[in-house]
């Protein structure tokens, strides 16, 4: 503390003053005068000493205050907190070495309790105090540990040691089964934002168009669990329908008429024919002149019902590629087929149709395009299958053969079931190689 004091206006004063008033004014006067102008003065307060809150002293490790100057380095074990239940017990233990006086154990309090929470530990330590909330019901705690491993194998060997050592070896699927397991997760790649329309064309009639979209619908149908349907817009009298068993004479002509009174999937069952893979097949219409009447509002008519109810829409286009019913199947193309015989004209038609969709504006759908090779057409087994194969995979994504198979070539109904193995796996490759092309959402 400081105090500044100027110099006194006294000194005149005790300067006149008679001696008859004593000595005492004088000596005053003197003492002023010998008080200098600014006057320092320290003084040393005590030091502040800190409250401990209760919600402090509560928590607190030690009791009382520990003076800085004297604490010396000491190693602190670590703290364990155990939460149990929705209380937050506390339970720490915090060993201090000291110098003197060895080790030290300091327990401390429990944390307030929390209402309304409880764990499997308030169980079995009796603290639940009321029913258990269905959050507690955990696998953990429902699944037996030895139940959680991997499903028993596939494949001769693999399942003959899982069952030989009672269930402890598990070698795992075996690699032909791993493969086809690879393949389904492909093809049943998922879709977001609304249905995928993909049609299979080319301008070449008798290559087999009808008999790839088939078996790239079964092979779809038979692995996804959505919906998928093949919808027959040949309006020269396709034969779609006629390859599964027909369940109904209903065709696209009676889903245009009806499209009105179509409320739901029920109504529109009624039109189509089911396979036992799941694929739904929309006939077109058997009578020449009213399949010449079908045309691109027919087409959008009955693809905007598809669309409400199916994932995957295939459409078996017919050889006129500059109709109508093209037109609008390929503005909503979000990826194409193209189907190859194996002789020179089928190859060159089905790579003219390639040049004729880079040539209106479809080159995106182009280069990722499929092209199916039906090994089975006359003609095949006289010119360089790789040679069209090359010819085509500088065109276009990918590029699959299809095998000749006696089942196909009889031109009646496909059962997915009596196809030879090699046409099945063809047939997944391609439906594989079309579901990867294609955008898993809307505008990607």
């Amino acid at each position: 503390m400081a105090v500044k004091r100027g110099k006194p206006a006294t000194d005149e004063i005790a300067a006149s003053t008679s001696v008859d008033e004593g000595l005492e004014p004088i000596a005053d006067a003197q003492l002023a005068s010998a008080i200098p102008a600014n006057l320092t003065i320290d003084v040393e307060l005590p030091a502040r000493v800190h409250e401990q809150p209760d919600d402090e002293k509560a928590v607190a490790l030690v009791e009382s205050g520990v003076d800085p100057s004297i604490v010396a380095t000491t190693d602190i074990a670590t703290s364990i907190i155990e939460f149990a239940g929705d209380d937050l017990h506390a339970i720490a233990s915090t060993t201090v070495e000291g110098d003197d006086d060895g080790e030290t154990e300091i327990e401390v309090p429990p944390l307030p309790r929390t209402e309304g929470v409880y764990t499997r530990r308030d169980v079995l330590d009796g603290a639940l105090q009321g029913p258990e909330s269905a959050a507690m019901l955990t696998a953990d705690r429902l699944i037996e540990p030895r139940r959680r491993g991997r499903s028993a194998p596939e494949g001769w060997w693999p399942a003959f040691v899982y069952a030989v050592t009672f269930h402890l070896v598990n070698l795992g699927d075996s690699p032909r089964v791993r493969a086809r397991k690879e393949l389904d997760a492909r093809i049943a790649t998922p879709f977001e934002g609304g249905a995928r329309f993909v049609p299979v064309l080319t301008r070449k009639g008798g290559v087999g168009k009808t008999t790839i979209t088939t078996l790239m619908g079964m092979a779809l149908a038979s692995v996804r669990d959505d919906r998928v349907i093949a919808i027959d817009a040949n309006p020269d009298r396709g034969t779609l329908s006629e390859r599964v068993a027909r369940q109904t004479r209903a065709t696209v002509r009676d889903v245009v008429n009806r499209a009105a009174s179509i409320n739901g999937f029920t109504d529109f069952t009624t039109l189509i024919s089911r396979d036992a893979t799941r694929l739904d097949i929309l006939a077109s219409d058997t009578d020449p002149m009213l399949s010449e009447a079908f045309d691109e509002n027919d087409y959008n008519v009955v693809a905007d019902l598809a669309a409400r109810y199916y994932s995957i829409v295939l459409t078996d286009c017919g050889t006129g590629i500059v109709h109508s019913v093209m037109r609008a199947t390929l503005q909503r193309a979000d990826a194409i087929v193209i189907v190859s015989g194996g002789s020179v004209d089928e190859a060159r038609l089905a790579s003219e149709t390639l040049t004729w969709l880079e040539a209106n504006g479809y080159g995106e759908l182009v280069r990722q395009a499929v092209v199916a090779i039906n090994t089975a057409t006359q003609g095949t087994n006289l010119v360089k299958l790789e040679e069209i194969e090359a010819h085509f995979s500088s065109r276009v994504r990918e590029v699959v053969r299809i095998p000749y198979d006696e089942h196909l070539a009889a031109g009646s109904v496909i059962s997915w079931d009596e196809l030879r193995p090699l046409t099945r796996q063809s047939a997944r490759e391609l439906a594989a190689l079309v579901a990867e092309s294609m955008p898993v959402r809307r505008g990607v």
